[in-house]
């Protein structure tokens, strides 16, 4: 049965996480509606100022400065939505009442190239909470200092996430405000190797999940906080959600399902590769940056794996890259595919992908995950 998700003093009406999803999928568009339903709308930080007439010249200083902005729209986006749950339906478009009903987010990747100015940036822009995976984000506490900003890993192991709380007592004397746990069904790119990859089921990943649970809660316990714990990848539905509520999960995290909704951040181009994508059509790829990747098969990824793709100026995104050795550029990849030429870039995607029939609201997802329903 699904809950109402409580992160310390804040407690979500629809135990939806929105998941982040760059370069610019997930942004104020998409963050706000989540938000204003009652869910956490999270906006990817990754290269998130690539439309600015100025990011080619200074990625890093439009990346800092348009996350404020996305923020501060997509509370506006909360604040003008009301919550259609607890709202009568003639003022759901014309509420004023700037008290969001969920929260706003950012995702930051701790592979990202001045990673502490992000998360110093998310702290300034006054996000609820910063979620940082693809890699062990172990500095997060430090950079954060007093500000009341919930933090949140993702972790893909037990034994990633007893890394990570061992060493924030020790070191910070606190713990996660959530835990976002991400199994190999998830997009984008993944905590698994390839060879993992290519035997799901064998990975019998429910189970890690369980021991996840059951350390952080009896982490939480020892200290006295309740820790919950998100289940993402490969959830789609609410009888996917119901799935890992059993195994005693507090909330999910979906990004897939949310790309083809009106109120997404992409180009309708990308939103119909979903529409379009079969079954065969989703593959594993490996990343520029090293780590293996889930995307929609389509020419760009033909010709990379037939060679070196030419690229411009690096946009300094990820630490791991190597610009004279990479295939391809990862970030003018993205960039290409969220502007809708999807034929030249690189189209990230989870899973169950190949189920987007149509295009939906953001509203109508999240009632459909709405406790009591």
């Amino acid at each position: 049965m699904l809950k109402p998700l409580k992160i310390g003093d804040v407690t979500l009406p629809v135990p939806v996480v929105q998941g982040g999803m760059g370069v610019g999928v997930s942004l104020s568009g998409l963050a706000g509606a989540v938000a204003a339903c009652g869910g956490m709308g999270i906006i990817s930080t990754a290269q998130i100022g690539y439309r600015d007439r100025d990011f080619d010249k200074d990625p890093l200083g439009c990346n800092l400065r348009v996350m404020k902005e996305e923020i501060d729209k997509a509370r506006k986006i909360a604040g003008t939505y009301g919550n259609p749950f607890t709202q009568p339906e003639e003022k759901r478009e014309k509420s004023t009442d700037m008290q969001k009903s969920g929260m706003i987010g950012v995702n930051i990747m701790v592979a990202t190239k001045r990673y502490e100015d992000y998360v110093k940036a998310a702290v300034a822009a006054g996000a609820d909470i910063i979620i940082s995976g693809a890699g062990l984000p172990m500095s997060l506490p430090e950079l954060i200092g007093d500000a009341e900003i919930k933090l949140a890993p993702i972790v893909s192991s037990l034994k990633s996430v007893q890394v990570i709380m061992k060493y924030w007592l020790k070191k910070y004397g606190r713990l996660p405000d959530m835990v976002v746990a991400e199994g190999p069904l998830a997009g984008g790119h993944l905590g698994f190797t390839r060879d993992q990859l290519a035997d799901i089921a064998g990975l019998h990943y429910e189970e890690e999940l369980i021991k996840i649970i059951r350390h952080v809660r009896e982490c939480g316990e020892r200290y006295h906080k309740e820790i919950p714990v998100v289940a993402a990848g490969g959830i789609y539905t609410r009888e996917d959600a119901e799935r890992y509520f059993a195994l005693g999960v507090s909330g999910v995290q979906m990004a897939t399902r949310f790309v083809t909704t009106y109120e997404c951040d992409a180009s309708e181009a990308y939103k119909q590769m979903y529409i379009k994508a079969k079954k065969e059509d989703i593959v594993i790829v490996k990343s520029p940056v090293g780590m293996p990747g889930r995307a929609i098969s389509n020419e760009f990824l033909k010709r990379a794996e037939k060679g070196q793709i030419p690229h411009g100026k690096c946009h300094n995104c990820i630490i791991t890259c190597q610009p004279k050795e990479t295939p391809y550029c990862i970030t003018d990849a993205l960039v290409n595919a969220v502007k809708g030429d999807v034929e030249n870039g690189l189209v990230f995607c989870g899973t169950n992908a190949y189920r987007a029939e149509k295009m939906e609201h953001v509203e109508d997802i999240m009632k459909e995950f709405r406790p009591g329903t």
